[in-house]
């Protein structure tokens, strides 16, 4: 089997996994996410409306200071480069948010309830922020738990590869007006946008590089349907199904755009992304954990 760096056959079956998190890790993420700084959190101090300003601060707005802390603050959250120029758009920024927030609370914004329910929201979020970080802990993820997995896709993968064009439809009538049009001379990737509700449809349903052992085994599919899959395997370079491939209700042709001995890029290239996949799962497993003994204490009804 040839080893090359930075193949995406290996990076697509490195990408499956992360799909196995799903969107509950992405909010579990950001909810747990380090705690802001205190430059962020605490409210302007309010002094003397006039007279040298401190030592810390760059700006008076009528008695409200605004602290170089807080300037410090947004250039680090903007990833922006420390120049004056922006320290000073910066600094203009706060002062305008500034005189918003008392022209606002001058006219009694404070009390509309769209702005109670919205402050309410955001203490409830603060405080479920402050409890996952205490709450979740994640077991870590070793540099044996990250090869263990680099060699469990390399374990997947066969000695071919193979990148196809697919077309799927929802009836056998349209599929083999498809195949009618194909033996034609049309254009599959035009066929494919006009006709297509599968994967890729506007991209031509040109798909990426994906390698199966042969002769296939159910649940070795690297995600693709095993009739299609059987059927890829058997087509040369350049071949389309004759006839279509049923899958469930839906119809598929199948294209061939080129084959290849498998490559995979080595350990080291994907050792990063293979890690941070691997803390995404531990994060949810501890997530679920917490969720899982949270319930056994609690009366939740649902319709």
């Amino acid at each position: 089997m040839k080893r090359h760096r930075n193949h995406i056959t290996f990076s697509r079956c490195v990408a499956a996994l992360a799909l196995t998190v799903g969107l509950s890790v992405f909010a579990v993420q950001s909810m747990a996410a380090t705690k802001p700084s205190s430059s962020h959190a605490e409210a302007a101090a309010p002094v003397a409306a006039s007279g040298p300003l401190p030592a810390n601060a760059v700006a008076r707005v009528n008695s409200v200071l605004i602290t170089q802390d807080q300037v410090d603050a947004l250039l680090k959250a903007a990833n922006a480069p420390d120049t004056p120029q922006t320290r000073s758009a910066i600094k203009s920024q706060l002062i305008a948010r500034e005189l918003f927030r008392q022209a606002a609370e001058k006219q009694h914004y404070d009390t509309r309830p769209q702005v109670i329910e919205a402050a309410e929201q955001a203490k409830s979020l603060a405080m479920t922020q402050a409890y996952l970080r205490d709450q979740v802990k994640p077991s870590p993820v070793t540099d044996a738990d990250v090869k263990a997995r680099y060699d469990a896709i390399v374990a997947t993968l066969g000695d071919k590869e193979y990148k196809p064009s697919v077309i799927a439809v929802k009836d056998e009538a349209t599929a083999k007006d498809v195949l009618a049009q194909l033996k034609k001379g049309t254009d599959f990737a035009q066929l494919a946008k006009q006709y297509s509700q599968g994967p890729a449809a506007q991209q031509g349903g040109a798909m990426n590089w994906v390698s199966f052992k042969t002769p296939i085994q159910p649940g070795a599919t690297q995600g693709w349907p095993q009739p299609v899959a059987e059927a890829m395997v058997k087509l040369p370079q350049g071949g389309i199904t004759t006839t279509p491939v049923q899958v469930g209700d839906a119809f598929w042709i199948v294209k061939m755009d080129q084959s290849r001995a498998t490559q995979i890029p080595d350990y080291e290239t994907t050792k990063p992304a293979l890690r941070q996949q691997l803390e995404q799962v531990a994060l949810q497993k501890a997530t679920a954990q917490v969720v899982v003994d949270l319930m056994k204490s609690a009366t939740i009804q649902q319709q």
